[in-house]
């Protein structure tokens, strides 16, 4: 809903607080679950309509064809965040329901859930993700069936729009894991021909907070070889919005240890790297966990 697992935190906590507040007044009507989420909801919904939306680096700007120059980080609570991954809690145990917990997470869903209204978010995720009814929705938002329904064709035509389906399934496991091995042989060893020929043609590569984004696989292979590869790095695998992804370690020069560079996640598409979502904000490194240094 909040597209920021700092937000989520605070929005859990709101709603923790006002469940034991109204825990009196809870009168066994629905499922205690339903519940919490009808509260959720609502305390999403009053911090959509506080906060600005946040947002990725194509809607902030033009993509750079220069590496000289990256411009100032953004402050502020207006980035897209990742989230670590957790084991998705569903109704099911199939591996469709799995994969459908995936993607409800991703980086281009959420990101897609940015540009709706908050009420069409959370009818979106109450209908298609948490599978509620639409009679459930409607009294979880205080409205209509018909207003539910309505709320999730215009919801889905425009996250279809935003966000095509990713096909790290269609590669299967040994084909992730092969090119999951080959993008960091190549980035560790700073080989420019081989990381080029994972890449999409359309490819893109961005770096929040910093504004600057490149898009194309000529300008990610310019930024790489003009400013990535002028420092050596370590990469160490982890997952995050159900997409394959790494911390990144840099080596300064003059320094005997490597420090945290940031949090890649990668999206792929026909066995390609779409794009290279690199998170720098130290903040960032810390909620995943990465140490302050490596030897």
């Amino acid at each position: 809903m909040l597209g920021s697992p700092f937000d989520a935190d605070d929005a859990l906590q709101e709603t923790l607080l006002a469940a034991w507040r109204g825990l009196a007044g809870f009168e066994s009507r629905s499922a205690l679950g339903t519940w919490l989420y009808r509260i959720a909801t609502r305390v999403c919904l009053r911090m959509i309509s506080q906060r600005p939306r946040r947002m990725t680096s194509p809607d902030h700007g033009a993509p750079l064809q220069a590496t000289a120059e990256l411009g100032e980080p953004v402050a502020g609570p207006v980035w897209l965040d990742p989230l670590p991954d957790v084991e998705w809690i569903g109704s099911h145990e199939d591996p469709a329901t799995a994969l459908q917990g995936r993607e409800s997470v991703a980086l281009a869903f959420v990101a897609a859930l940015q540009h709706l209204p908050g009420t069409q978010r959370a009818v979106l995720l109450l209908r298609e993700v948490l599978e509620y009814s639409a009679a459930e929705a409607a009294e979880m938002l205080g409205t209509s069936v018909a207003s539910v329904n309505s709320a999730l064709q215009r919801a889905q035509k425009t996250v279809k729009e935003r966000a095509p389906a990713a096909d790290v399934q269609a590669l299967g496991a040994q084909g992730v894991d092969s090119l999951l091995q080959r993008f960091v042989s190549a980035w560790e060893r700073r080989d420019v021909a081989a990381l080029a020929s994972l890449l999409a043609e359309d490819a893109r590569f961005t770096m929040p907070p910093l504004p600057a984004w490149f898009s194309g696989r000529r300008f990610v292979m310019m930024f790489f070889e003009e400013r990535v590869f002028q420092t050596p790095w370590r990469l160490h695998p982890l997952r995050a919005n159900g997409q394959p992804g790494f911390a990144c370690y840099m080596q300064h020069a003059g320094a005997e240890r490597f420090t945290p560079g940031g949090v890649v996640l990668l999206r792929l598409r026909g066995g390609l790297i779409e794009s290279i979502d690199s998170f720098i904000d130290p903040a960032v490194c810390q909620r995943f966990g990465m140490p302050d240094e490596l030897a």
